[in-house]
């Protein structure tokens, strides 16, 4: 079996050879007339070797080649999907152009359709269009590329050989169309807020640090868009939402990734309740879009998000799935529990951050179907509302769903001397050695301080969505770019044998 550099060589060798004919391996333009999935459809009445006049032209990339003498087969892969084309020294016109093309190749052809004896669509070519000329083979097709760290890596050979990749991508795009056209039909405003911050804030989170030379400034990436966002509706942004990057310095698992993709939505005059409620119909609006259908596929089975979601406060949910009663139990108690249980709690140890603890490790992974965790502990929520009824607790909720978290928000605190009371709370978390603690922004405050309206407010993970409406369980699979640790040393990522004319395929 040849080496990859060998192959390399080989076609470096037919790249010349396509110069020395006068042919530009790299041209400039190709006009076609019709896609893929456009020429199925509107051929799929054909009778088994029936055979058109219709002439069409189709670019892409050959994805299989299957030489038989003076004739040749091959798949070519668009936008759409795949095409098989049929080439033969009396029909194609430059015939002879086919033994310097290989797997991997972008040609356009032009030609007639007709349909195979065995029922496939296929065009018989009159000519072929060198578009451009690959110099590095695919991986060997029958296995195909498999390996997730080089998936990941190289995202563009995971897209050529593994077709459904790229429908999660396409699923994506929809996700975030609906996302837009559902708040858009409700009169939010859409709005960019900056990701260079000269203070981080907005979510218990450990920042990235960068550089300003022009000021001579440590600035911060953003960790959340939240205060900015709060910002302009004290300037009189009523309902407001912006998609967009956020970077946290944290660690890397199968649902976080240090760079992704937050949508946040607010609206003045309302509470946890009607943002939830907004919440909930954007779900299942986004179900319709994928599924036409409530029903979504997680694992092996199906969640159906019809009907009104149940709201269940954390206490509750703990007593449900657990068996304890956390409100009852002293900080003692619920220290010994969390020490039995090999549970970890951060930061300045509390009653609330162990109830929050005990909530993660042992009560998320249960909460398949479609619900709402409402009422937090106040010490885990630094800008939502105290509770109107529960002392020590807030008015935040989150959405859980297959056994993970996808939308966190709250009745938003409007009060500035609350907020001023929380962020300073904070900064003794920090003192404590809280790296996640929320710093002190004196110039929030003082936009508080000129007046917000009640508000509610919500954030959602695109990536996590994506995962849980695609059915995928690492957020690098619904990334087109996950961040992976550099490679320092040179790694054979894939066999990439070339075609063997004298081998049947």
């Amino acid at each position: 079996m040849p080496s990859e550099r060998e192959l390399i060589a080989e076609r470096k060798k037919k790249l010349e050879e396509l110069r020395e004919q006068g042919i530009n391996p790299y041209p400039y333009v190709f006009s076609t007339s019709i896609t893929s999935s456009a020429l199925r459809e509107k051929y799929e009445r054909l009778k088994h070797e029936e055979k058109t006049d219709d002439k069409v032209s189709i670019a892409g990339r050959i994805v299989a080649l299957r030489r038989m003498g003076k004739v040749t087969f091959a798949h070519l892969l668009d936008d759409d999907g795949r095409i098989q084309i049929y080439c033969s020294s009396k029909t194609t016109d430059n015939y002879g152009l086919l033994k310097l093309l290989d797997r991997g190749d972008w040609i356009g052809v032009q030609g007639i359709v007709f349909k195979t004896k065995t029922g496939e669509i296929t065009i018989e070519v009159k000519e072929v269009t060198v578009l451009s000329k690959s110099l590095r083979p695919l991986p060997e097709k029958f296995h195909g590329l498999k390996d997730k760290e080089t998936r990941y890596r190289k995202r563009y050979l995971d897209l050529i050989m593994n077709p459904d990749v790229k429908k999660v991508f396409l699923q994506r795009a929809v996700i975030i169309n609906t996302v837009r056209n559902f708040l858009n039909h409700r009169s939010f405003v859409e709005v960019e807020t900056p990701a260079i911050q000269a203070l981080y804030g907005g979510t218990n989170a450990r920042p990235f640090e960068t550089y300003i030379n022009a000021f001579d400034e440590k600035v911060y990436m953003r960790v959340a868009p939240e205060l900015y966002l709060k910002r302009l509706v004290v300037g009189g942004f009523g309902k407001v939402y912006e998609i967009g990057k956020n970077f946290r310095n944290e660690g890397a698992d199968h649902s976080h990734n240090p760079e992704f993709t937050m949508l946040e939505f607010y609206e003045a005059y309302a509470d946890y309740h009607k943002m939830m409620d907004t919440a909930e119909e954007l779900y299942k609006e986004i179900a319709q879009a994928l599924y036409n259908s409530t029903k979504v596929p997680v694992g092996n089975d199906y969640v159906d998000l019809k009907g009104k979601w149940p709201r269940i406060t954390m206490t509750d949910a703990i007593s449900q799935h657990v068996g304890i009663d956390v409100l009852s139990m002293s900080e003692a108690e619920l220290k010994d529990f969390l020490r039995k249980e090999r549970i970890e709690c951060r930061g300045t140890l509390s009653k609330g951050l162990m109830i929050n603890a005990v909530f993660e490790k042992q009560v998320v992974p249960k909460l398949v179907s479609p619900q709402w965790i409402i009422d937090y502990p106040k010490e885990i929520s630094p800008l939502a509302k105290p509770h109107r009824e529960k002392e020590g607790f807030v008015e935040r909720f989150e959405c859980y769903i297959g056994g993970m978290e996808i939308g966190d928000g709250w009745s938003e605190i409007i009060n500035p001397l609350e907020q001023r009371d929380r962020f300073e709370r904070e900064q003794q978390a920090m003192r404590d050695g809280d790296t996640e603690a929320h710093p002190l922004d004196e110039d929030f405050i003082e936009a508080l301080e000129y007046g917000m309206p009640v508000l509610g407010g919500i954030g959602i993970g695109i990536d996590r969505l994506t995962m849980f409406f695609t059915n995928n369980e690492s957020i690098r699979d619904v990334m087109l770019f996950p961040f992976m640790k550099p490679l320092h040393e040179k790694e054979e990522c894939f066999e990439s044998p070339e075609y063997n004319p004298e081998v049947k395929q």
